[in-house]
């Protein structure tokens, strides 16, 4: 990536908070991509990580510039990082994620072919890549790996049918997203900032050949804090009033009773060849489901416990 002082034609903006060998990781995919690095710049935003930034920076040296977002949450982070980039393009990414040799050229490919230009409207102003979870061991992973495997980070859905795509990697110009504005925080911001985008009038797309592999969470514990967390972000974005609370109730009931169909999918699912795997999937998601439907109520009804990021 280019730290020469030349200008750049894409910044990579990434977050990151308490996470250095994961940063490292990605850091180091980032400088094995297939174009020139002086096409390229990477900025780390970090969020207050309790080593310093100077650890961060040590992490980052050669390779990145780091850039301190003292406001928490990646929302924040991300519009840091966006603030100190110089690039006409800005492609988003995750310190725990890998992004793969092509990442950059597909991505800007694919920007380009959609025709995210102010003056055409023909295609996305807005694309979202691929994420592939893969499991710290792929022949035999966790139950929670197991289940992350089959239903993380679904992101050719998230844009095809829920119109938004997930920050961990996503392509704009820097023009679109100066006319949709900063990312929100205390909700989930992909979410919020693309419908935004949308509303305004801006395409969004998707990239298959754009990929960023994602390590699947392996703990309950790092399952239920996403769950927890992600599930306070969509109630910030749910509509007020009695309807807004009876919609929000009956979706709680809809994620817990859609387990059982769920559990089918597991089952069939060609990406969990042992029988015992599949079982130990189908478990965390019955848990996962019930934990999900019971933080909404807590949350419909004002009970839900604060969230440690």
């Amino acid at each position: 990536m280019d730290l020469t002082g030349q200008e750049p034609r894409i910044s990579v903006v990434m977050p990151h908070l308490d996470d250095l060998a994961n940063l490292d990781a990605c850091l180091a995919h980032l400088a094995a991509q297939r174009m020139p690095p002086e096409r390229y710049e990477v900025i780390v935003a970090d969020n207050g990580s309790r080593a310093g930034l100077a650890a961060v920076e040590a992490v980052a040296a050669g390779r990145a510039r780091v850039v301190a977002a003292p406001e928490r949450g990646a929302g924040p982070a991300r519009n840091a990082g966006v603030a100190a980039a110089r690039g006409a393009i800005l492609a988003f990414i995750d310190s725990d994620c890998r992004p793969s040799p092509d990442w950059l050229v597909a991505g800007e490919a694919a920007l380009a072919a959609d025709g995210a230009a102010w003056s055409d409207r023909a295609g996305s102003d807005v694309v979202g890549g691929a994420v592939r979870v893969i499991a710290a061991d792929a022949a035999a992973p966790s139950a929670v790996e197991a289940y992350e495997l089959v239903f993380a980070f679904r992101n050719d859905l998230y844009v095809r049918r829920k119109g938004f795509t997930v920050t961990a990697n996503m392509f704009v110009s820097r023009a679109v997203f100066a006319a949709v504005g900063p990312f929100a925080n205390g909700v989930s911001e992909d979410v919020e900032w693309c419908h935004r985008a949308r509303a305004l009038g801006f395409r969004l797309g998707y990239a298959p050949a754009c990929i960023v592999a994602h390590p699947a969470r392996r703990s309950w514990d790092e399952l239920a804090r996403k769950w927890r967390r992600t599930t306070r972000e969509a109630h910030a974005l749910a509509p007020v009033g009695l309807l807004g609370a009876l919609r929000w109730l009956a979706r709680a009931w809809l994620v817990l009773l859609s387990a059982l169909p769920q559990s089918w999918r597991i089952l069939r699912s060609s990406d969990l060849p042992a029988r015992r795997t599949r079982l130990g999937a189908v478990m965390v998601l019955l848990r996962i489901r019930g934990f999900r439907f019971a933080e909404a109520h807590r949350l419909a009804f004002g009970l839900s416990q604060e969230v440690v990021r």
